[in-house]
Parts: structure tokens; sequence; C-alpha cells
């Protein structure tokens, strides 16, 4: 009898509409991002449409900043689920609690959630564009509307 194990990291341990809004948004971004890669100039305009032109490149420019951080220091590949898929897995949920500890000014939890993603002498690195990430996504937020939110589909993973 075989069992079907997901990969390290992409279990399933919740659901997108478990999360605040900063935290649904830095997963669903966090996903758009990794689909697209560094060109995602729709993720840009995004940000720039809500924040302004600076502050919106800005936030993209920091988002691809994390990305590359975890792709080349993270302590393995991060594992994520489809854009629109409902579940959300082990390494987004602590992805997200990162960007949501930061966001608030949890400085020590955003530190350990860091050391989870990435090597721990990268960690303070991490925690800080974090912190910025989620302060812009924090602005979005409390501007009404402007954060992306989990709209269900038929996609499991």
């Amino acid at each position: 009898m075989s069992f079907h194990n997901p990969p390290r990291g992409g279990a399933a341990v919740g659901v997108l509409t478990d999360l605040d809004a900063v935290e649904t948004a830095a997963v669903i971004y966090l996903r758009l991002w990794a689909d697209r890669g560094n060109a995602n100039t729709a993720l840009e305009a995004e940000f720039t449409n809500s924040l302004g032109h600076h502050l919106g490149t800005e936030t993209a420019d920091t988002l691809n900043e994390i990305g590359a951080m975890i792709a080349h220091y993270g302590r393995r590949p991060l594992m994520r689920h489809q854009v629109g898929c409902k579940c959300l897995g082990a390494d987004e949920a602590c992805f997200a609690n990162l960007i949501g500890a930061a966001s608030e000014g949890n400085r020590e939890d955003a530190m350990l959630m860091a050391a989870l993603i990435v090597r721990p002498d990268v960690a303070p690195a991490l925690a800080q564009l974090a912190q910025t990430y989620g302060l812009a996504l924090r602005r979005m937020a409390n501007m009404a509307d402007d954060l992306p939110t989990y709209s269900p589909s038929k996609t499991l993973h």
C-alpha cells in the first residue's frame, strides 16, 4: 500500500481564508511572483495603482528581493500551491506569518519565521525586507479593497 506524501513544505495546513488580509495577500502575491518571475510588470502595476508610483515600485522591488533571497539562501526550495488553490501549504503559512509578524513590528517572531525559510545568517535581512513589504501590504489593506482576496476555484493544488 502506498500513500501520497506531498513534498516537505507543500502539505496543506489550512486554507487561505484562515489568514488575515495582509497574510492572504502575501501568499497570493508570492504565488503570482513565483509563476511569473522577476519580470512581473502586472504585480508592479497593481502595487503602483494602489500605492503610487514611488512606493509601488519599491514594493515590487522588495518582493523581488524577498523572492531572490529565498531562492538563493533558502534552507530548501519553498513549496507553494497554484495561484487559485484554496489550500495553504506549510511553507506558505510560514511566509504569511513572517510577513504578518514583521508588519506588526514583532521582530522576534519575524526573525524566527525568517530563520525557518533561509539560512540563519541571512534571516535578519529577510526579516527587514518582510517588514518593509508587510507595511506596504498593510497600507494597501487600509485603503479598502486594494488587496487580492481568495476567490474559490476548483483547483485543489
